[in-house]
């Protein structure tokens, strides 16, 4: 991976702004980011600002929802034959909960290992989808071993409002911010707040 006279590594920005403000200016190019939570938190949705952001060419993997247009539908590719689909610095895999269930962990962690070095050849970033509930916690531990970066989108119910929030857990050979990022889901997508509560 290429790294600027800073000595810090590029980094590709995550599509979502405040997001890209929690992380130092977004992903560490070269990076796996996993991204987590159940299907209403709006993981498929940072998944697509990720993917659409900017200029730059990218392949978006879909082997479990609604195929749109320039997707790649992976329903019935093994796992294997992701990585010659892929062109572009901004990669997704819409799920890897779903090569999990059809393939076994296994295969998703080989997968993730030969991805691992593609993305670091190209400089690229890839995204994978994970959700949650639906696999083991030696399983979910396993995976988020692989990644280089963890992300989590939560929802929660308080009375008569949703509140979520997004939070960093994991980022590889560096510290991960200690707050929570709260968003709301908007017309337009994902907008998360680009202010920090002072306590």
């Amino acid at each position: 991976m290429d790294v600027p006279i800073s000595g810090r590594p590029k980094k590709r920005t995550t599509g979502i702004i405040g997001l890209n403000l929690l992380l130092d200016g977004g992903y560490p190019q070269g990076s796996l980011v996993m991204v987590y939570g159940t299907p209403l938190a709006g993981v498929d949705l940072a998944a697509m600002q990720f993917w659409k952001d900017g200029n730059e060419e990218g392949t978006y993997l879909m082997n479990d929802g609604d195929v749109e247009i320039g997707m790649i539908d992976a329903t019935e590719l093994h796992p294997e034959m992701y990585i010659p689909q892929m062109i572009g610095g901004r990669i997704v895999v819409d799920s890897l909960s779903t090569i999990i269930i059809r393939y076994g962990i296994d295969v998703a962690l080989k997968f993730l290992r030969m991805a691992r070095e593609e993305m670091k050849t190209r400089g690229a970033n890839m995204i994978f989808i994970v959700y949650t509930g639906v696999h083991t916690s030696v399983e979910m531990t396993r995976i988020m071993r692989a990644a280089d970066i963890v992300v989590e989108f939560k929802n929660d119910i308080h009375q008569s409002e949703i509140e979520r929030t997004v939070a960093v857990l994991k980022i590889k050979d560096s510290a991960a911010p200690q707050r929570l990022l709260p968003f709301i889901i908007t017309e337009n997508g994902i907008e998360a707040s680009t202010t920090s509560r002072v306590v």
